[in-house]
């Protein structure tokens, strides 16, 4: 199945049920807000359904993606990792830091008091902070209980979505020279304005990874077409090692980090400071600058068949 959130007139929207082709929706009957929907997801989502077969055969009104906001516009948690080792390795040979340790997944825990819709402005203070943008897929959990291992995690992924995790990077090795984790570094983070179940993804549902090329484009140009399959740890583990001391609760989002292969010089990047490093690699020098008040970036992740599947994040950076 899939979902979107409308506009009302709170902060949590109202949850509305979407065609499989994304034309199509109507309000969700079982539950007025995804927030309801995961906290009682076994008791709830079966009956959606039949609105679900309904809207794939006609029934419905036009589903305008342009007006929704994010799926879940604010979430208890939203926790994103660094599950793609390429990216990693990457940076840390450009900065000159020891690579990051194998045997767990890098993960910190994020501003999650809202997401930006899909289409929004994006508000912040100054270029000179070194804007970039970062693609990533994500997965929204139901209660997830303390100490749950990764074969069981899978059962409490209930949706995917497709994530801009928006950095500054010019502030961000400050704050990561304190050892506290990021702030100011990390605004607030967009989504795609589908969420889907992971059963919409068929056979690119694997090993708990979407297997799907992500899409990126700045300023009208191609910036990235990167598959998402080749993370080192799964969104299972990921989810699995979220939960080792604690429990998670229905809505936790996580994050895979920006998504990147090891060819990028081929396939190209799902942010900026990816290809600034290369740069400095291949050139000595970085040469691509960050973003600039009226840049817009667009991402998308669609079906290998050419389906659309979350929708496009298409949005401009403005000044606050």
């Amino acid at each position: 199945m899939k979902f979107a959130t409308m506009p009302d007139d709170t902060p949590d929207g109202r949850l509305h049920v979407v065609s499989r082709d994304l034309t199509r929706c109507m309000p969700a009957e079982a539950a007025a807000t995804m927030q309801t929907l995961l906290e009682g997801w076994e008791r709830l989502a079966p009956g959606l359904a039949a609105q679900y077969a309904a809207l794939n055969a006609g029934a419905g009104v036009p589903f305008e993606a342009g007006r929704a906001l994010a799926p879940l516009p604010r979430a208890w948690q939203w926790l994103d990792g660094s599950a793609y080792q390429s990216h990693g390795h990457l940076m840390s040979k450009v900065f000159g830091m020891a690579d990051s340790p194998v045997d767990r997944p890098l993960m910190y825990q994020g501003l999650s008091d809202r997401f930006l819709p899909a289409t929004a402005d994006v508000p912040l203070p100054s270029e000179e902070d070194g804007i970039d943008f970062e693609g990533e897929f994500g997965v929204i959990c139901g209660p997830v209980p303390m100490g749950t291992g990764a074969e069981a995690a899978r059962g409490h992924i209930r949706l995917l979505v497709q994530i801009n995790d928006w950095s500054l990077r010019v502030v961000a090795p400050t704050e990561m020279r304190t050892g506290f984790g990021w702030v100011q570094a990390k605004p607030a983070c967009s989504a795609a304005p589908v969420a889907v179940t992971p059963d919409e993804l068929g056979d690119a549902w694997r090993d708990a990874r979407v297997d799907l090329p992500l899409s990126v484009e700045w300023n009208g140009d191609s910036f990235g077409l990167v598959e998402g399959y080749q993370m080192a740890w799964g969104f299972d583990e990921l989810v699995a090692h979220a939960a080792r001391t604690r429990d998670l609760v229905a809505g936790t989002i996580i994050g895979s980090g920006t998504v990147s292969n090891a060819n990028f010089r081929d396939v190209g990047s799902s942010c900026i400071a990816e290809r600034r490093g290369i740069e400095m690699l291949d050139l000595g020098a970085a040469r691509t600058p960050y973003m600039r008040f009226g840049d817009r970036v667009r991402m998308e992740c669609r079906l290998r068949s050419g389906a659309p599947l979350f929708g496009a994040i298409d949005q401009t950076v403005v000044k606050r």
